[in-house]
């Protein structure tokens, strides 16, 4: 086996020199963990024409497999929620549904939770097993438990945390509904995304504990780091304190809405023109901001048989839509159905302009019960309740 040594010290010292790895306990770690054990059987790597290149660790030149490893990037290592690279030895398409994170923003989050000797950890979304093995370093392997929902997953990452010498506590089964049997935790962290933090997770974490998780819709971009902190009467307080991207936990994915669009759209109840561009809805705020509005949204682009750019946005749940024209600068708008969506986004996008455009590190959220709330200080425009019950 080829002594990693050097090149996770050379990835604790990147890390260390973007900012995101400040404590010696986590740096320790990080030189200890070989990523590359996680990685079995292999990775896909992004090929021409949105295609995915297979690439084993047996059968790969050991030095290039390393080089692979440590690469400061994401590697996806399922696709379509099945497919893995031993499986195949060609080109092939598919969706990414499992990956080792790009070990920056495995090391933040992990570096945010603010963990303390003993603390117990629940891993929500223990993928490859990485970030398990990082956590079972610092803290010791009897304070960590993760839960994977993919079976196949989650027996690929036992296997590895057990090779990398931690035999913690790995648990198959639905992430959103935590770990109860290993509760009260102290720190509650989430390598999935998720449209509002579920309230088990509260339930189970200890007063003054704290959850951390990327929230804010189904969009595979429009979402924000969550850190709440929980009280003692089983509320959560925090903010959202900066941008984050994960794959949506598997119950909650985004299906891509299918079939004639312009069919889908063909009863419209009204008809204007936009006073805010939906192209803002491709930059990451106004993305944010959309799906908090309208928490069911799907939005999707087309283009016409006649070449012209087409947008949309659905919310399949309530039978709504919203559909977009441009004609020499100005979109036209056309809604259906019993929710107006765009009228409804559009009110949150001009309230977000007039406040002088905040940041997505504006955002505070608290955590309740019945509700989950959201709301940038200042501006009563900007402040949006979701009940849960």
């Amino acid at each position: 086996m080829t002594d990693t040594s050097p090149q996770r010290r050379a990835l604790a010292g990147r890390l260390k020199e973007v900012g995101v790895l400040v404590s010696p306990q986590w740096q320790a770690a990080v030189e200890a963990v070989p990523r590359e054990l996680f990685l079995n059987p292999g990775v896909f790597l992004p090929a021409e024409g949105g295609q995915w290149r297979p690439v084993t660790a047996i059968g790969t030149d050991p030095d290039k497999w390393v080089q692979i490893a440590y690469r400061d990037e994401s590697l996806t290592t399922q696709l379509d929620g099945h497919l893995t690279a031993d499986q195949v030895s060609d080109l092939v398409s598919g969706s990414p549904t499992s990956s080792s994170t790009t070990p920056v923003t495995v090391v933040d989050m992990i570096e945010r939770l603010e963990v303390e000797d003993g603390h117990q950890v629940l891993e929500i979304g223990t993928g490859t097993g990485y970030s398990s093995a990082l956590m079972c370093h610092r803290l010791g392997e009897d304070n960590v438990t993760t839960v994977e929902v993919d079976p196949a997953v989650a027996a690929r990452a036992d296997a590895a945390l057990e090779t990398a010498g931690f035999s913690t506590w790995t648990v198959t089964g639905d992430g959103l509904l935590g770990h109860p049997l290993r509760a009260p935790y102290d720190r509650v962290i989430a390598t999935c995304a998720v449209r509002r933090i579920p309230y088990t997770w509260i339930r189970q974490t200890k007063p003054g504990g704290i959850v951390l998780a990327t929230v804010g819709g189904s969009w595979h971009y429009g979402t924000g780091l969550a850190k709440v902190t929980v009280a003692e009467d089983g509320t959560a307080d925090g903010r959202i304190i900066g941008r984050s991207s994960f794959m949506q936990a598997r119950s909650q994915a985004e299906v891509p809405i299918a079939g004639d669009l312009s069919a889908r759209t063909a009863y419209a109840d009204s008809e204007r023109e936009a006073k805010v561009s939906p192209l803002l809805l491709e930059e990451w705020m106004p993305a944010f901001l959309a799906q908090l509005a309208a928490p069911g949204a799907h939005f999707t682009r087309a283009t016409s048989l006649e070449g012209n750019r087409l947008l949309y946005i659905f919310d399949p749940e309530r039978e709504s839509f919203a559909s977009f024209a441009e004609n020499e600068g100005t979109w036209t708008v056309r809604q259906g159905g019993p929710l107006p969506l765009w009228d409804t986004i559009e009110q949150t996008l001009t309230a977000w302009q007039d406040a002088r455009y905040p940041d997505i590190t504006a955002v505070r959220l608290r955590v309740t019960q019945e509700t989950h709330t959201y709301w940038i200080e200042g501006h009563q425009a900007l402040r949006w309740q979701h009940h849960l019950v």
